[in-house]
């Protein structure tokens, strides 16, 4: 365990991985990433919550697809990570499943080592050993409780992800609420203002500003550039421009 990083008051932003934290047939880390965005105290305001999908391979252990989760909070002036981490750790200890390896990471300063570490854990097999010295040198706080606690590799693979600005599909914004039933075709201008900062098209990356998109069961947009962005592709013109939304990792 090691202690929070001193970072600049003028840094606000918060950044939380969690990873391994269910079995099959139990509620999945995604669920949890957003119990943990209603549990936030006064002071720290929800961003968003992002699924990351990390190397798919038969060689790490996972529960379906070896996805993480991460938070990006808003911190208000004065307050301060190491105030987050024993409210979050209590939560997920009361969601702790047995058979589950927990990990969670919680900073407000990222290097860009723990960035490329971040983006190797999506094609490389990684070891805890080396996820834990990586947090000891950067003074990243990083724990795992219960099993293996091998969740400690996503979770700080995790925040990197989340940091690097350009990876993720989002799974909570403030005002969604769960279940949502926010689903099937709507209007672009409905759609923005659930929280997404733009949609484009997937084959020209032009910005799509009018028609309809349907988007499916669940609205996931994705991550990219710092910006919450659904990608779409044409699926007819009729009277409107119609479109349907793509789910990218």
């Amino acid at each position: 365990l090691v202690p929070f990083p001193r970072t600049p008051a003028r840094r606000p932003m918060i950044y939380i991985g969690i990873d391994d934290t269910d079995t099959i047939g139990t509620p999945g880390t995604n669920q949890l990433a957003r119990r943990l965005a209603t549990a936030l105290p006064r002071g720290f305001e929800f961003v968003v919550a992002l699924r990351h999908q990390l190397f798919f391979d038969p060689r790490v252990p996972y529960t379906s697809k070896n996805g993480c989760a991460t938070l990006l909070v808003r911190s208000a002036p004065g307050r301060r990570p190491e105030e987050l981490a024993p409210m979050l750790r209590a939560v997920m200890g009361a969601w702790y499943v047995p058979g589950s390896d927990p990990g969670l990471c919680v900073t407000e300063h990222v290097p860009e080592a723990v960035v490329e570490f971040g983006r190797r854990t999506q094609h490389e097999v990684i070891q805890q050993k080396e996820a834990r010295e990586l947090a000891r040198r950067c003074g990243v706080f990083l724990r795992g409780f219960g099993g293996t606690e091998d969740g400690v590799i996503g979770a700080l693979a995790g925040v990197g992800l989340l940091a690097a600005g350009e990876d993720g599909r989002v799974v909570d914004r403030p005002g969604w609420g769960w279940p949502d039933a926010f689903a099937g075709e709507q209007p672009i201008d409905v759609v923005q203002s659930r929280g997404v900062d733009e949609v484009r098209e997937a084959k020209t990356d032009h910005r799509v500003v009018a028609g309809v998109v349907d988007i499916g069961k669940h609205l996931r947009p994705s991550y990219r550039g710092g910006r919450v962005v659904l990608y779409v592709q044409r699926a007819g013109e009729e009277t409107a421009p119609r479109w349907s939304a793509l789910k990218l990792p």
